[in-house]
């Protein structure tokens, strides 16, 4: 789980505007790195379905919120995807 320090740092890195905290960039930020450290738990916790369901969980969103985002403004996608350095 992420605490405020890094979900801050990571709103401040990928917001669109000033007061932004819930665009899909920052969404889809937040989330990929709540993946990142659910896959790094699972690593050394490899019988922990709990927190492996959670894991598709937070991977289906992003993945819906993605799709989203290609949707509507390709070019926003495209740079989401070089800066979180994710596959298309």
């Amino acid at each position: 789980m992420l605490d405020k320090k890094k979900k801050d740092k990571i709103i401040a890195k990928f917001k669109t505007h000033e007061s932004d905290t819930g665009s899909p960039e920052v969404q889809i930020a937040i989330l990929s790195h709540e993946v990142t450290e659910l896959i790094d738990h699972l690593k050394t916790h490899r019988k922990d379905n709990s927190s492996r369901r959670g894991l598709l969980g937070k991977l289906a969103l992003r993945r819906k919120l993605l799709s989203y985002l290609k949707k509507e403004n390709e070019l926003r996608y495209e740079t989401l995807i070089k800066k979180l350095k994710l596959k298309k």
